[in-house]
């Protein structure tokens, strides 16, 4: 027989388990308890259990701000979470229990970021609009380079022209990855991460997590948070200012966090997600990145998804209005309301 539990975080997690539906990023320990600190957000672990041993788990988010309400999410700020379980019953059987978490915390929707989605009946809203650009990566930078069309290899070459350095590091270098980052998400008209989050995922990943700075003439241009797992080398942050695109220092600093996945001994180079045709989608796509569906599903109890998107309608002028904020004030009053978005 299969139980169901509500626990609070911090509980443990398998570390393996023969799963139809399986493990995503929001199913180790260390992503959920530097989002849950770094967010300052509480945390529910819904876990299936069968003579003691563990079929099923979704942890849960509770998103919570005064501007838009409160949510459910497996798991902000990660590109794929929702339901790690054995089959499709318990998988079944996990979502309802969040369901009726929803109706108890009366927030207005559930959203699960599946990768492959769960047959369910109360999911009752989706999206498939998103696509994460992934890229196998060989033994060596230069195959990587070779694979190249001219016009990249030129670019990344090109950039060697402007005296840029390149430096990896750890909590040191945090002062300037955001310094590069707020800029960056203000100029896209973004409520800016806080600092915390970032500080959280270093200190719980360790080695396995580390900040990479192009720097000109001293000063940071261009930054990414680059997290090293089972394999798989991920970007979930990533920025440049504007003004040095035309010298080509984002093309240079993927071209580094590339090498580095490879010295690694990493086999997977994930970029993120993207909109399929979007300016990012075919940066992504130009290094070999290819795209795999995303199938976020819902179970939507008052509202429409839609609306928290940064293109909706309605929020376009605030997007506007962001963008000329400056960006000490954006620093500020930023992580407040991104802790409120799900």
């Amino acid at each position: 027989m299969i139980e169901i539990e509500i626990l609070d975080w911090p509980t443990a997690l398998p570390e393996t388990m023969d799963a139809q539906f399986a493990r995503l990023n929001a199913h180790r320990e260390a992503w959920v308890t530097s989002v849950s600190k770094g967010l300052r957000q509480r945390v529910f672990l819904v876990r299936a259990r069968c003579n003691d041993r563990t079929v099923g788990v979704l942890p849960l988010h509770l998103v919570s701000g005064p501007l838009f309400g409160r949510f459910l999410v497996s798991i902000p700020y990660l590109n794929t979470g929702g339901v790690w379980a054995s089959d499709q019953p318990t998988a079944c059987r996990l979502i309802d229990r969040a369901c009726e978490l929803a109706d108890a915390l009366d927030v207005r929707y559930l959203e699960l970021r599946h990768e492959c989605p769960v047959q369910h009946p109360r999911l009752n809203f989706q999206r498939t609009d998103k696509v994460h650009m992934r890229m196998a990566l060989p033994s060596t930078i230069d195959s990587i380079m070779a694979s190249l069309k001219s016009k990249v290899r030129s670019q990344v070459k090109k950039s060697g022209e402007y005296g840029f350095s390149v430096e990896f590091g750890g909590i040191e270098l945090l002062n300037e990855f955001y310094t590069v980052f707020a800029h960056n998400m203000r100029d896209l008209g973004t409520p800016v991460f806080p600092r915390k989050l970032f500080a959280s995922i270093l200190e719980e990943f360790r080695q396995n997590a580390e900040l990479c700075i192009v720097r000109k003439d001293r000063q940071p241009v261009a930054g990414g948070l680059l997290v090293h797992s089972e394999g798989v080398s991920e970007v979930p942050s990533a920025s440049c200012l504007r003004e040095f695109n035309s010298m080509n220092a984002n093309m240079l600093m993927y071209r580094y966090l590339l090498e580095r996945s490879v010295e690694r001994g990493s086999q997977l180079f994930d970029f993120g997600r993207s909109s399929e045709g979007s300016g990012t989608y075919k940066f992504k796509a130009q290094w070999g990145a290819q795209p795999h569906r995303a199938t976020w599903q819902y179970y939507v109890r008052r509202g429409d998804p839609s609306d928290m998107r940064a293109d909706a309608e309605g929020k376009r002028r605030l997007v506007r209005i962001w963008q000329r904020l400056p960006v000490w004030l954006t620093k500020l009053i930023g992580p407040p309301i991104v802790r409120g978005i799900p």
